[in-house]
């Protein structure tokens, strides 16, 4: 019950992102009770979604959420009496073992030693080279030979690695390599968008020679697009890497919708169907819970969906000048939640990946609605945000399902989880923006600082892509950027063809297993990913940590190239070989390893928090330097603001 309460809680509070674009990279004002109405709205209507396809994604076995695997493990390890067999340990002592080694193991990566979170061996052989720091930088570049021997790093953005089933590890694998090592390569060194005038990896806006765009000189008195202003300033410009990341989202939406639909059209079919019978074949799990406890009534939640619906209603009509968004455009969000809120659902639930369909709300309000960019956020945040909200309440129902906790207990463990966190982010938001001087503008911060939030720029250099600038002028026939659209026909026709495949050779079971909205989606983090800053700092999202489904409490590094070849490698042997060849030690031990190793990791970083960070206590020598130092400023920049050579650094 208290996992499932902080569950609830722990999870960013996303729409913490629309107040950090308002406040510090639009330098408008927004009163708090308008930025506390928006939060709550958004994570309450999550509920409403999650009560509604319950049936689908809880109840049945196929639906097995193998992320919570880790924590019925744990929990299993902690309450359940188990005999020491001779020669051997209980899995309780086996997770106390891990628990004290990973704490005491992460002051190294967490302090004393940061360097081992990305061991980039191949800039050593060239500090001074450009290229060679393109290739080997785990952190701005392609990563070739880069490894993390830190927990953190591993598990930051695709979850833990020992919970990944091997075959959807092995379509990350294939995505991320596609991506980075053949796609980006090629699209850079052939110059493709003019590639070499901007770094090959980073989430910015750019001028044509490569300086950062002015956002806020294109803002007219009302918060919209000055067309005459921006037809004299030119156009935005991406990096390549950044416009094949949305190419990728595109396909990833169309690749979603095609392989849910001839994978498990017919079993979601059968599941609406039997959610109106009484005696309905029911998984195990289920039986003990429905003959044990009384069930959480639909009107429960649809009260609550109704309540936030009406409310959300009322901000944009009352608030509109500061929310930008319509009424019409609160019903449109809410009808893309309920049509994406299965299909993604069925994805996560086998495969522990979540394809990043946010893209699909910021395309759809950016051509209906353009040139309002909070408009754009705010449907973005009610459209798909609340979507993964009701995702994180379907996988902590099917926690209680495995754990049989009375479903009316951990619902309010979660209506009340979710109101705190609302309260302490708002809260902990509005007093950071007070308190910490130059909040999250590079520009002004010291090159260690830890406040650069990078994952806050994701946000906001996406409203200005989608919202306040439009689609139409970066993806349409205004734009530069037209071609990338032929990435949804791409993601449409490649799942269709594993189905053909499928059912033409019915006896390769391997073909089934072919995953392409994991492929597509396997670099989706890469954008926030990629190193804003020499800090990471954010106050619109969790940092990166030992549980990305949750809270994590190690201070926001961006993702970058070696979060993703590490995972990869321990994801494999874990999910291959131990697998394969220590069978009974994978079923005993595996998932505790995984809970200890989060366990001590968060631990340690708290400490050091409390006891060093919080009072800025460093620690300065060659083994807490980035590898991006490794690469001579001289020869990237010739001028103030100006990258030369597609360098990385800048």
């Amino acid at each position: 019950m208290i996992t499932i309460f902080a569950n609830s809680g722990a999870g960013t509070v996303y729409a913490t992102h629309i107040l950090s674009a308002i406040k510090l990279y639009y330098k408008r004002s927004l009163p708090f009770l308008q930025a506390f109405l928006i939060m709550i709205t958004t994570q309450f209507l999550g509920f409403g979604w999650a009560g509604l396809f319950r049936k689908h994604l809880v109840e049945p076995g196929e639906m097995w959420w193998p992320s919570n695997l880790v924590q019925v493990s744990l929990f299993s390890a902690l309450h359940e009496k188990e005999k020491k067999k001779k020669g051997g340990m209980t899995r309780i002592q086996f997770f106390l073992i891990v628990l004290v080694t990973s704490f005491a193991y992460y002051i190294l990566p967490g302090y004393l030693f940061t360097m081992i979170t990305s061991i980039s061996w191949v800039c050593w052989l060239s500090p001074n080279s450009v290229l060679v720091n393109q290739l080997g930088s785990g952190e701005q570049g392609l990563g070739i030979g880069a490894v993390g021997i830190d927990w953190a790093t591993i598990s930051s953005y695709l979850g833990s690695p020992l919970a990944s089933p091997i075959f959807a590890t092995i379509n990350v694998t294939v995505g991320f390599v596609v991506v980075v090592y053949v796609v980006t390569p090629i699209c850079y060194w052939l110059n493709l968008y003019n590639a070499k005038t901007y770094p090959i990896f980073s989430s910015g806006l750019f001028m044509g020679n490569g300086s950062s765009y002015d956002v806020l000189s294109i803002i007219d008195n009302k918060f919209h697009l000055d067309r005459d202003i921006y037809a004299k300033t030119g156009p935005i410009h991406m990096s390549t890497f950044f416009a094949v990341t949305y190419g990728l989202g595109f396909a990833t939406l169309s690749a979603t919708m095609v392989h849910v639909l001839v994978f498990h059209g017919s079993d979601l079919w059968k599941q609406t169907r039997g959610a109106f019978k009484t005696n309905k074949k029911m998984d195990i799990h289920t039986r003990i819970m429905k003959k044990n406890y009384k069930e959480v009534p639909m009107w429960w939640f649809l009260v609550i969906l109704v309540i936030n619906i009406a409310l959300i209603v009322v901000i944009s009509v009352y608030y509109n000048a500061t929310v930008q968004l319509p009424w019409w455009g609160v019903l449109l969000a809410c009808a893309i939640a309920v049509v994406f809120t299965p299909l993604i659902g069925v994805i996560v639930a086998t495969t522990n990946q979540a394809p990043g369909l946010n893209v699909i709300t910021e395309y759809v309000i950016g051509y209906i609605y353009p040139e309002r960019p909070v408009a754009n956020m705010c449907f973005k945040v009610y459209g798909y945000i609340s979507m993964t909200q009701a995702l994180t309440f379907i996988q902590d129902f099917k926690l209680g399902l495995y754990m049989k906790i009375p479903p009316r207990s951990m619902y309010m463990a979660q209506v009340l989880g979710t109101l705190v966190a609302v309260i302490v982010y708002t809260g902990t938001a509005w007093w950071l923006m007070a308190e910490i001087p130059h909040l999250c503008d590079k520009s002004l911060l010291p090159p260690d600082s830890e406040w650069t939030c990078p994952m806050d720029r994701v946000f906001f250099d996406a409203s200005v892509i989608w919202g306040l600038v439009g689609p139409s002028r970066m993806f349409g026939d205004l734009g530069e950027y037209s071609n990338i659209n032929w990435f949804f026909l791409l993601g449409a026709i490649a799942p269709f063809l594993v189905w053909l495949a499928s059912k033409a050779f019915p006896a390769q079971k391997w073909i089934s297993n072919i995953h392409f909205p994991v492929i597509l989606g396997a670099t989706a983090m890469m954008p926030p990913a990629i190193r804003a800053g020499s800090g990471g700092g954010t106050i619109g999202a969790t940092a990166p940590g030992p549980n990305p489904t949750h809270n994590n409490v190690k201070p926001a590094l961006p993702a970058m190239v070696v979060n993703f070849t590490s995972w990869c490698i321990v994801a494999f042997i874990f999910g291959h070989f131990v697998f394969k060849y220590k069978r009974e030690w994978w079923k005993k031990y595996n998932y505790v390893l995984s809970g200890g190793l989060d366990a001590g990791t968060a631990f340690m970083t708290i400490l050091i928090f409390l006891a060093l960070g919080r009072k800025g206590i460093g620690l300065v020598w060659w083994g807490n330097a980035d590898d991006s130092t490794n690469c001579s400023l001289a020869s990237c920049a010739t001028a103030k603001g100006v990258i030369m050579h597609g360098c990385p650094v800048y």
